[in-house]
């Protein structure tokens, strides 16, 4: 063994060049199969810990996928709203620790506006159970006070202090209808979180309930205008609300709250668990997940093709030496162990070079990616697939070098210690 180990260390050293290129291109394979896994999860990790530590979501009954799509995701709109003496009822019921009241409708330059109260800065989680955080600012304090998630803040390019004017409406229609009559300032600017929030301006309850005394279904009323200052004086209780977060003092009540609930005889209404309204969704809309990972395999696929066609190719200059070890004594099953040797040697090499790579480039660019496309990543975490890819590699790029060695086993000594004429 350690002969052929110097044999096919000198024989790859005599080829080094060309072989850079098949270590390369069997690095770049790796590096692209274990990157698109890497965030092929990441992906699915970040979408459904999109809302993490609630326990149940509270809206109008319709359909679980859709009470999430609007309650968290922020996307299409409810069916109908929540009486605000329902949320105190919920309040109330047994097993409740807490409630985070949201309420929607309207928009900012296309980036939709929530209605909250203070306990969405307390218990409000996502991902690992992570809270949110200020980069700037602090949270509402005057009533119109605004905070800004992330990508609100970059790319509208506002900072604290500004003043931002919210529009009646999601903003998807034309001549939108503005507030501007209570303009609001910014007092905070959320981290990065790689969810929704970071897409979403906040506003207090109070606020939202502020900007819409004038206004009836969807239209403000004629001759009743009421300015910023006016409003501060009125009782700015919500009337409704479009959803609720519900967190729950044990896991082990999450079914008896939500049979409350359900049974509630005030006015219709739903709860479902998140984790099982993600899974619903995601199945759904997580197909393409698979296709990234399938085009992985094929890059992987073409690149190995490639290290064959390489050796292949260079058999003919390699017949020489070939026909030297076999006169020297060596079986045809050491020339076959010696190019299966050398392919192994050149997949490993590949692998970890490409590897390493991913990992060097995954905490560079992490901050990057979180600030930028919103995505978190976790360099470190390997998972189960990523290691049965990896050996797959491996073992795909010994048995793609059997078939050099085959062809290797077919030269023999008729082809005399001359080159070919």
């Amino acid at each position: 063994m350690k002969a052929l180990l110097r044999l096919a260390w000198l024989s790859a050293w005599n080829r080094r060049f060309t072989l850079s290129l098949t270590v390369f291109s069997i690095a770049l394979s790796a590096f692209m199969l274990l990157g698109v896994e890497r965030i092929r999860t990441d992906v699915r990790q970040g979408f459904t810990s999109a809302v993490s530590g609630t326990d149940l979501i509270v809206g109008a009954r319709t359909g679980s996928v859709q009470l999430l799509l609007y309650s968290v995701f922020r996307v299409g709109a409810a069916t109908n709203n929540i009486r605000w003496q329902s949320v105190q009822d919920m309040a109330q019921m047994r097993g409740v620790a807490w409630i985070i009241p949201l309420s929607l409708g309207d928009s900012h330059r296309g980036f939709p506006v929530l209605g909250t109260s203070a306990d969405y800065f307390t218990h409000f989680r996502y991902g690992e159970r992570r809270a949110l955080e200020l980069a700037q600012g602090q949270p509402f304090d005057d009533l119109f006070d605004a905070v800004l998630g992330a990508d609100v803040a970059r790319q509208l390019g506002y900072a604290l202090g500004d003043r931002i004017v919210l529009a009646h409406g999601s903003g998807g229609v034309l001549n939108v209808v503005e507030h501007d009559d209570k303009p609001f300032v910014v007092s905070g600017i959320l981290a990065p979180t790689g969810t929704p929030v970071d897409r979403t301006v906040h506003i207090s309850l109070q606020a939202m309930q502020a900007l819409h005394v004038d206004w009836m279904s969807g239209m403000r009323l004629p001759g009743q205008d009421i300015d910023a200052d006016a409003v501060r004086q009125m009782d700015l209780q919500p009337r409704n609300i479009t959803a609720a977060l519900v967190g729950l003092q044990s896991r082990a009540q999450v079914f008896s709250v939500q049979r409350q609930v359900n049974n509630y005889r005030s006015e219709p209404l739903m709860a479902v668990l998140p984790g099982v309204a993600m899974d619903e969704l995601w199945r759904v809309i997580g197909a393409g997940e698979k296709s990234l990972l399938l085009m992985s395999i094929l890059v992987a696929f073409v690149s190995l093709l490639g290290m064959v066609a390489v050796v292949l190719a260079g058999l003919n200059e390699r017949r020489r030496e070939l026909a030297v070890l076999r006169a020297v004594g060596a079986r045809p099953a050491h020339v076959v162990a010696l190019l299966a040797l050398e392919g192994a040697l050149t997949t490993l090499v590949g692998m970890v070079l490409g590897t390493l790579t991913l990992l060097a480039a995954l905490v560079l660019l992490s901050p990057w990616l979180l600030n930028q496309f919103g995505l978190v990543v976790s360099a470190w975490a390997f998972t189960p697939l990523q290691l049965w890819l990896l050996l797959g590699l491996l073992v795909t790029g010994l048995l793609a070098s059997l078939i050099p060695g085959w062809r290797a086993y077919r030269l023999s000594l008729v082809d005399g210690l001359s080159p070919p004429v």
